[in-house]
């Protein structure tokens, strides 16, 4: 008897127990899902030393509306990272707490490169992205890039190899077109166009190592930039408007018209 006491005692302590921490549990719950534990301000801060410059409170908002749902104890936060994520210009966010109703948001904002087959823009991590373009001050100062999907960062890496060979003679690349055929074509500063054949890393994993028997990418650039000084010294007062560099010894020279004016002294 005495022994069943005990067990019916200790039964009814476990099970008094019990219901204390169901009671506080469902306190808990009524408490986290009280009104004054909403969501009412979001925090941006830039991730880098510079302020946000396309990315606005207002453009957050729109992006949450009705997609996020919580508290500030219920909310997920990795549900809220890929919300905030999917905002114009947030390459990536990263989402805090703050007590008792804030949600400090870290944006890192992309930072455009080159505009991509019209539509999408290149950023400096060679990624393709989309985003509202119309926010973009300077949008004619980027290089315009062209290429088969998948080809961003071939293009890229050319686009690096061209900017650093043609500053040597005071130009830059304006447009890099890569066809299906992966023929690349640049449009430059001064209005020329560089043709430049078959790219070399077309059928490499490398393209850096380009493809045996093909001529160096490198080397038809370094051969144009050595050359061109004597070649715009010979024909000043003329404008040249192309240059294919598709040769193995040498490249060729594409002149404009000569105005008519002075074709008509010289048939004098």
């Amino acid at each position: 008897m005495w022994k069943e006491a005990r067990l019916i005692n200790a039964l009814a302590n476990i099970l008094m127990v019990g219901v204390v921490l169901a009671c506080l549990a469902v306190v808990v719950l009524w408490v986290a899902r009280l009104p004054a534990f909403s969501i009412t301000r979001i925090e941006l801060e830039p991730t880098t030393d510079n302020a946000l410059a396309q990315v606005s409170p207002e453009v957050v908002r729109s992006v949450m509306s009705g997609r996020l749902e919580g508290n500030f104890f219920t909310l997920d936060l990795e549900e809220a990272r890929s919300v905030f994520e999917s905002a114009s210009w947030v390459r990536q966010a990263g989402v805090r707490r703050i007590w008792p109703d804030t949600l400090r948001v870290s944006i890192e904002e992309q930072v455009p490169l080159a505009l991509w087959n019209e539509n999408e823009l290149i950023n400096t991590w060679g990624e393709v992205f989309t985003a509202n373009r119309a926010v973009i001050e300077d949008e004619d100062d980027l290089p315009k890039f062209f290429g088969p999907d998948g080809t961003e960062s071939l293009v890229i890496q050319r686009y690096a190899e061209l900017d650093q060979w043609l500053e040597k003679i005071g130009l830059k690349v304006r447009t890099l077109s890569l066809s299906g055929r992966y023929a690349l074509q640049a449009g430059l500063s001064n209005g020329m166009t560089l043709e430049m054949g078959r790219d070399p890393g077309a059928e490499a994993p490398d393209p850096q190592v380009g493809v045996p028997g093909s001529i160096p990418f490198g080397e038809r650039i370094q051969r144009f930039v050595a050359a061109w000084p004597q070649a715009e010294e010979q024909l000043k007062g003329r404008t040249i408007t192309h240059v294919d560099l598709r040769y193995p010894n040498g490249f060729a020279l594409s002149l404009a018209e000569l105005p008519e004016s002075i074709n008509s002294k010289k048939k004098r």
